[in-house]
This record gives structure tokens, C-alpha cells and sequence, in this order.
């Protein structure tokens, strides 16, 4: 099971529920196993939600005073969970998981629950992290010839599994593109530094909803074949392996391609796919995470 999970906020409203879509129900199984987000689908003549926390992509894209209120509450939750404050180089890396992480479910989930991908411009996703909501506009999607919902208005059609597996690429690329380049010049990263985030947080986020969902073998099998490394704009690959744990017991781990920077707050306790984990504190991280 992956370390990270979205650091602290309130359960979402779990009486929330999407409208009918070709990936709704991939959403509505979403919040069952995971009640820390649930996914709305405005009606295409509503409004997307303003005010109250809730902030759109694209201004987070933009990089200016919506992003500063947003980095400005992870400051503040930094400071609640760990009574000091953060570089803002890492407190912007954090606003960043605690965006992407959700964001990619939007694309990874129903790719892996009904294969349909989804296609997000910024636009179209509308987020607010407190309560765990996000309010989506699905207006394209991919699929294979066979799927029941290929002659639905808004469904492309691709002939095999690795087009698909090309679309939740691209589709990934076109959502977090603009938002890295917003968070990009507060975080002192660029390029490969920045996609090898966004690899991560593909990877981990399925990952991790994939056990939820009792499904994490097939998560792991699967992640490693839209990912197997080289695939730009992507840095770095699903990068899972094995470890033995100390009654020969097998233990999943990941190589991440990033670091979330969590050890300039906590050096002693980086999570268990972190780059600075040698492999035997990492058993005994799984160990003890299996043991609980």
C-alpha cells in the first residue's frame, strides 16, 4: 500500500453524488471506497461552484492571487500538523500533491474501473480541498469499439488497450500541464522535475485507491504498462518491485521519481517510497504499516 495519502482535510460530503455520465459510475465507486473525495457533474446548463474554497483549475494555472490564497492554506496546515513553518518551495509542492493526487483519479479510475478516459481542459475542473469535492465537466471521453458507450456523443473511439493507455498519457498531460506551469516558479522546479511529479502522482493515487478497492496487484500490473519509463512528457516509470519482508513475506514498494519533500520537515520519517528510504527502513515501514 502506497505511503502518501491527500494530507489532512475533512471527509467529503459523501451524500454527494455525480450525475449520470459515461464515467459516473467509475466516480460514485470512487467515494465508496475512498469518502475523502467525491466528484459532482454539473448539469451543462449550471454553473460550475464559485466562492467558499472552491477555486478552478485554470486559476491555479495562472499562477497568481488564486494560487497564493490556495499555497496560503497548506502554509497554514503545515504549521497546525507540524508547529513550523515550511520553505515555500515545499509548502508549494505540498498545494501541488494535494491537487494533482485527485486531479489524476479524475482520468486514472475510470480508465482502470470501466476503460473510458475522460479529457479535463483546466477549464473544466472546479476543486474544493477542505471538503474533498471536485466538480467536473465531461464532455469527451475515449473508449474501446466494444464498449456499450462508444456511440454516446462525445465518445472517440481507439482501436486497442495501449491507444487507450496513450489517451490517459495524454489526457493527464493536457489537465497538469498548465497547472505545473502555474506551481512550477513557486516550487524551483522545472521540466523533468515537475513530470516526474506528475508521474508519481499517477502511479501512487491508483495505487493506493486500487487497494481500496482490493484490486492492487492489477493496479500494479497495469500502471506498469502506461508507464514503463521514456514516455514523455513523463519522467521515470511506475517503477514498483519487491521487498522481503522478515517472515519471507512479499512486500510491494515503488521507486518515486520525485521527492515530496516532506524530510525538511520530518528527516526521520521519509515515506516508504522516498528515494533517501534505503531498502531496510522500508521494510520496516511495510512491515509495521501491514502489522496495523
Amino acid at each position: 500500500m502506497p505511503a502518501r495519502t491527500l494530507p489532512s482535510g475533512t471527509p467529503a460530503d459523501t451524500d454527494a453524488r455525480p450525475a449520470s455520465s459515461p464515467v459516473a459510475d467509475a466516480y460514485a465507486r470512487l467515494t465508496a471506497v475512498f469518502p475523502g473525495l467525491s466528484i459532482t457533474e454539473p448539469a451543462r446548463e449550471e454553473a460550475a461552484p464559485r466562492g467558499g474554497g472552491w477555486v478552478c483549475a485554470a486559476r491555479l494555472a495562472e499562477g497568481g492571487a488564486a494560487l497564493d490564497a490556495f499555497l496560503a492554506w497548506d502554509e497554514t496546515q503545515v504549521i497546525q500538523d507540524y508547529g513550523q513553518r515550511a520553505r515555500p518551495d515545499v509548502v508549494a509542492s505540498f498545494g501541488l500533491h494535494r491537487y494533482a493526487w485527485p486531479a489524476c483519479l479524475l482520468i486514472t479510475v475510470p480508465w482502470f474501473l470501466q476503460r473510458r478516459v475522460p479529457r479535463f481542459p483546466v477549464e473544466h475542473v472546479t476543486y474544493e480541498r477542505t471538503l474533498g469535492r471536485m466538480a467536473v465537466r465531461v464532455t469527451t471521453f475515449a473508449c474501446l469499439p466494444d464498449d456499450p458507450a462508444a456511440g454516446l456523443p462525445g465518445a472517440r473511439v481507439v482501436p486497442h488497450e495501449e491507444a487507450l493507455r496513450a489517451e490517459v498519457r495524454a489526457a493527464v498531460a493536457e489537465h497538469l500541464g498548465p497547472v505545473l506551469a502555474g506551481f512550477g516558479p513557486r516550487m524551483r522546479r522545472r521540466g523533468r522535475a515537475l513530470w516526474g511529479m506528475a508521474t508519481d502522482e499517477i502511479v501512487e493515487g491508483l495505487w493506493y485507491i486500487a487497494h481500496l478497492l482490493g484490486e492492487e496487484r492489477r493496479a500494479m500490473r497495469e500502471l506498469e504498462l502506461p508507464l514503463p519509463g521514456a514516455t514523455q512528457p513523463y519522467a521515470g516509470s511506475a517503477g514498483f518491485r519487491e521487498l522481503t519482508g522478515p517472515n519471507g513475506e512479499s512486500l510491494p514498494t515503488r521507486d518515486r521519481a520525485s521527492c515530496c519533500l516532506f524530510y525538511t520537515l520530518r528527516p526521520e520519517d521519509t515515506c516508504a517510497t522516498c528515494p533517501r528510504t534505503c531498502d531496510a527502513d522500508r521494510v520496516t515501514k511495510l512491515t509495521a504499516a501491514a502489522a496495523s
